[in-house]
């Protein structure tokens, strides 16, 4: 058995958020998701990359000086 697809589990886990909201509108929405998804995304991939930026940066498919931002910005570099 194969498990869900990322997109599915992201799908299931935005309607039990709207089911938790109710009647209360969201507010920032995109900024939220990305925020509350990137910082993990970045810590297993500089974990799988054994903290080489230069890989993790390839395997993103981000600018090596885009990551080191990035990691700055959750605190997973040190400034």
């Amino acid at each position: 058995m194969n498990p869900p697809a990322l997109s599915d589990c992201v799908r299931a886990n935005l309607d039990a958020y709207f089911a938790d909201l109710g009647d209360t509108e969201p507010a920032n929405l995109h900024d939220m998701l990305m925020r509350a998804v990137e910082k993990p995304l970045l810590e297993v991939v500089m974990a799988r990359a054994r903290g080489n930026q230069s890989r993790a940066a390839q395997w993103l498919g981000l600018n090596r000086n885009t990551l080191r931002k990035k990691l700055l910005e959750h605190g997973l570099l040190e400034g």
